[in-house]
């Protein structure tokens, strides 16, 4: 069942029961209005009885007197005995009749017409008590019946049709039912008419999720139609699109790079496999006849590019993981972090010197990661640097002094040749190696990991030509904290070297 029936069926439904309601109440306070003004009559006609009842008492009429006195057909008597029961002119006509506490009729006013005479009518000829009302039927005519005391021993019942109530409550009932089958079949169509007004803005949302089901095109938007709640809706449905289309896009960005990553991985493999290949070939075939000295050279040859190959394959799993989300994200003292990464490349060539002025500076992130990227950067300025010549590393903050949160840059730089301009657009991709570099030991791949740990921690780096020659790598991170120098270092990470 589709919606917009649902909500026609629950507006006619609705419609109906407050309908069916009103018309009931309707009625119900019509009949009592109506039986109401029967029953004042009657009571109005039985107080006329008080005069029968002081004659009765005065004269003495009781018992067989009674009897034989409403017995006389002729005279004034038995005109006198109901003068003052009959309605008055702007009353219905009724009937009239006298019970004794056996329940036998003494007189009526109709003959031929004798009103019920139940058990409580005899008690109350017989004892007598308060008036009472009651609903008969006599020869197929609808009665109200009102009983009432009459001197000792005897009732007298005042009976008025209710031909006419019941024929006017009867048009009532069938106008009252044909407003209800109306009022339910206006509503219905009414409430078809506003569902489809309501479900409209439901329905083109149906219709662009349907569209971007079957065809995957996320381009489509709605437009907004209010600030209700499908207003919003539509709203959340074009921000959920334009979140997807993000996510899609970043889907889609990964899985290039990712072919990308292994298109280079595998072509920067091929040359030192095959070179691996073919010097344990030679060893294998020719090993045992070559020059000792050959040998040896053939078999360092071997070991070296086993290195490389071990280099490589850690910078692609460093490339390959480090997308990953980071959950050991802790305070690093980044001022100590970079002077022990200076410190092992001091020990690793000590024909360069390094040339240190670093701030005590507080940063989050992950240690490793960001030992890793400050290690690339240092070994790559030293690999460059010439014999003799000073790598300049400095750590400062660049916030306000006033302020405790301030942001973080790291330079290094190198006397060497330089990078040219048309290769500083492309230091940081993964396996390029510019002119100067590709004599050069390598994997291309040491800062394209520099590049993606600073961007991991919301940062950037940049390659510059620096004054005089050589080149100025500038590393920035923002949300540093500036420590005072004799700072104790608990709780802060210097990360463990390797």
């Amino acid at each position: 069942m589709s919606f917009r029936r649902r909500i026609t069926i629950a507006a006619a439904a609705a419609v109906a029961v407050a309908v069916v309601l009103a018309s009931i109440l309707t009625y119900v306070l019509t009949s009592d209005q109506l039986h109401s003004q029967v029953d004042s009559q009657l009571r109005h006609r039985a107080g006329a009885s008080s005069g029968l009842v002081r004659e009765v008492e005065t004269k003495g009429l009781g018992g067989a007197a009674f009897r034989r006195r409403a017995r006389l057909l002729a005279g004034p008597h038995a005109r006198n005995l109901f003068s003052g029961l009959s309605p008055g002119p702007d009353q219905v006509r009724g009937y009239q009749q006298i019970v004794n506490a056996k329940g036998a009729i003494v007189e009526r006013s109709a003959p031929g017409v004798s009103l019920p005479v139940d058990a409580r009518t005899r008690a109350l000829a017989a004892h007598g008590g308060q008036p009472f009302l009651r609903d008969a039927s006599v020869k197929g005519i609808h009665l109200r019946v009102l009983a009432e005391a009459l001197g000792k021993g005897h009732a007298v019942q005042f009976a008025q049709p209710l031909t006419e109530v019941d024929s006017l409550l009867s048009r009532l009932r069938l106008i009252l039912a044909l407003l209800v089958v109306g009022g339910i079949a206006l509503a219905a169509l009414l409430g078809r008419l506003v569902a489809g007004a309501a479900v409209q803005p439901l329905k083109r949302l149906t219709n662009a999720a349907e569209h971007v089901a079957v065809t995957r095109d996320l381009s489509g938007r709605i437009e907004p139609s209010g600030e209700d709640e499908l207003g919003r809706l539509a709203g959340s449905f074009n921000a959920m699109l334009d979140a997807l289309e993000r996510s899609m896009g970043a889907l889609d960005e990964s899985v290039h790079a990712q072919r990308q990553l292994v298109a280079d991985a595998s072509h920067e493999l091929r040359t030192p496999v095959t070179s691996l290949r073919t010097n344990i070939e030679i060893l294998q075939q020719q090993g045992e006849y070559m020059d000792p000295d050959e040998r040896q050279r053939l078999l360092g040859d071997v070991v070296e590019q086993i290195e490389q190959l071990t280099l490589l394959m850690n910078d692609l799993i460093d490339l390959a993981r480090g997308d990953e989300p980071h959950a050991d994200a802790e305070e690093v003292r980044l001022d100590l972090l970079v002077g022990e990464v200076a410190e092992r490349a001091r020990r690793d060539a000590p024909e360069t010197p390094l040339l240190e002025q670093l701030e005590p500076t507080l940063v989050g992130g992950v240690p490793a990661r960001l030992q890793r990227a400050v290690a690339n950067l240092i070994d790559n300025a030293v690999k460059y640097s010439p014999p003799g010549e000073p790598v300049e590393i400095a750590l400062s903050d660049r916030g306000s002094r006033g302020s405790s949160i301030v942001g973080v840059e790291l330079t290094v730089r190198d006397h060497g040749p330089g990078i040219s301009a048309e290769d500083l657009a492309y230091v940081f991709d993964r396996f390029y190696r510019g002119a100067e570099a590709r004599g050069r030991p390598g994997s291309g791949l040491g800062l394209a990991i520099v590049r993606q740990v600073v961007r991991q921690h919301g940062g950037t780096v940049a390659a510059e030509r620096a004054a005089g020659g050589g080149t100025l790598m500038r590393l920035r991170l923002p949300g540093a904290e500036a420590v005072a120098p004799e700072s104790p270092t608990q709780g802060a990470s210097v990360g463990a070297l390797s």
